[in-house]
């Protein structure tokens, strides 16, 4: 259950895609001066060493951001995630890659608070060290779905709640349509972004269904597919479904993938569209 490190994984195609998704909502929340929330179920380790065993093992990266991090961005929520990477690759070497608490945290004023959850106990005090200093911070070693009951709601009522597992189990996948009825239940205010791989088509279309068929109006879909449909084993792109979606997102998410795609590969694919209206 534990087994998953996203260290091997830190910067692919599929962080591309949930962390600009993450970026543009937080974006959108920071127009306003009224502080938010941003909550992280799985949050990881926040940072990762692109030069570390585990990512050139798998050398997944440079499929990711290591194709886009020197890129001129036009798209606003593209170039503001570029920008985050760059901040942390002053050197003009990409050696640094930051997780979704991380970016947060960098994107986030002072009055804001960050929550987040994580259960791997090599990564936990990683990620809570990171958050020793700051105030309005809230980092557990728990369970997901138990932050859920022990945060939400939380003092702010605006924010993000970001649910991404490893999905290393079956049964995780009706565990997200659960807590997200937990989390809504106590949180409606929030946007939802659930990030989900793809893997096998059918398995994808039946989890995207059972999340409508909670009943929860105003549902986004993004899915960026560098590669086409496969019945064989392994992730052949990623998505994000996203609730209560600024409604600056699906533009957004138009013009970043639509930079993107020629960078990731030749057959890359995207799509955004309107599963369940508001």
């Amino acid at each position: 259950m534990l087994s998953y490190r996203h260290s091997y994984h830190a910067g692919n195609h599929a962080d591309v895609v949930k962390h600009l998704v993450q970026v543009a909502i937080l974006q959108y929340l920071l127009k306003k001066d009224k502080p938010f929330c941003y909550h992280d179920s799985h949050a990881g380790a926040g940072l990762y060493s692109l030069l570390a065993e585990q990512a050139q093992k798998t050398g997944e990266y440079q499929g990711g951001i290591g194709k886009l991090w020197q890129y001129q961005a036009k798209s606003p929520a593209l170039a503001g995630y570029i920008d985050i990477i760059k901040q942390l690759n002053p050197d003009g070497d990409l050696a640094f890659y930051p997780g979704s608490p991380k970016i947060a945290a960098m994107l986030a004023r002072s009055t804001d608070s960050i929550q987040a959850t994580e259960l791997h106990p090599t990564d936990y005090p990683v990620l809570a060290s990171q958050f020793a200093r700051r105030r309005h911070s809230r980092i557990e070693n728990m369970d997901a779905w138990a932050g859920f009951k022990a945060m939400l709601p939380p003092l702010h009522k605006r924010g993000l709640v970001l649910i991404d597992p490893p999905y290393e189990l079956k049964t995780e996948y009706q565990d997200v349509v659960q807590g997200l009825q937990l989390a809504y239940s106590r949180f409606p205010q929030a946007a939802y972004a659930i990030w989900y791989p793809v893997i096998e088509r059918a398995a994808v279309e039946a989890f995207i269904g059972a999340i409508v068929a909670t009943g929860i109006k105003d549902q986004l879909r993004i899915e960026l597919c560098p590669q086409s449909d496969s019945s064989g084993f392994g992730m052949t792109g990623s998505g994000m479904l996203v609730i209560n979606p600024p409604y600056t997102l699906a533009n957004d998410m138009r013009q970043a993938l639509a930079e993107i795609s020629p960078f990731i590969s030749e057959a890359c694919e995207f799509q955004v569209h309107q599963l369940v209206a508001e």
